[in-house]
């Protein structure tokens, strides 16, 4: 722990080191049980990536649903963006240790994309395509849990470039390599696959709470 310099009284020299913010918030969260195992609490949020940030061109970007659906769509970036919007707020944990706390995230929620595309019956699993051919597996079934969503927006503002602008799919529960920056389209399929960092030694499914990092987890 880092102290900051005593402050003293001008009616005696007793020292009280100032809390440390993040120890503080850190100890909280271990003790409210929403930390996992491994990881230290940030109150700032990382940039991680492989590759170069994509430029974003609002008359050329589409967001394409494929495969085992009844109802395949295409939509431009006026139409997504005429969707029906959700709000949500929730942790986020990143494979590399750090976990950032109480994310609000605005955008569409996954729920209201099945409602429109209509999963087959033999659809299990989700291919996620974003920029630069990059590729993240994902269940339906973690995909139906009520806080998944494409954002927009982080903390109220536009998201950035680096974190995922124009869209990013948010998987709260899994660690956040799952939480796709510049998502382009969703492929269901019946059979699960790895995506880029699964071919590269990352678990196929990702859940922080039994650390399951690499396939070797």
């Amino acid at each position: 722990m880092i102290w900051n310099r005593p402050r003293y009284s001008s009616h005696h020299f007793s020292c009280k080191p100032v809390i440390d913010e993040r120890k503080q918030r850190e100890r909280q969260m271990k003790e409210e049980g929403r930390l996992p195992p491994g990881q230290s609490l940030t109150l700032k949020w990382p940039v991680l990536h492989s590759g170069s940030v994509p430029e974003f061109d609002p008359s050329t970007w589409d967001f394409r649903v494929w495969g085992l659906v009844e109802r395949p769509l295409q939509l431009t970036w006026r139409e997504f963006s005429a969707l029906s919007r959700t709000h949500a707020m929730s942790d986020f944990h990143c494979v590399t240790r750090w976990s950032r706390f109480e994310n609000t995230w605005d955008g569409v929620s996954l729920s209201e994309i099945l409602k429109l595309v209509r999963p087959k019956a033999a659809a299990k699993f989700v291919m996620v395509h974003a920029e630069q051919g990059f590729t993240a597996n994902v269940s339906l079934a973690d995909l139906m849990h009520d806080n998944v969503l494409l954002a927009t927006h982080h903390d109220g503002q536009p998201l950035t470039p680096d974190h995922g602008y124009p869209l990013r799919l948010i998987v709260p529960h899994l660690y956040a390599w799952k939480s796709v920056k510049w998502v382009r389209g969703l492929e269901f399929m019946e059979q699960d696959a790895p995506g880029f960092w699964e071919q590269n030694g990352y678990h196929m499914h990702g859940d922080p709470w039994k650390e399951q990092r690499y396939t070797s987890d």
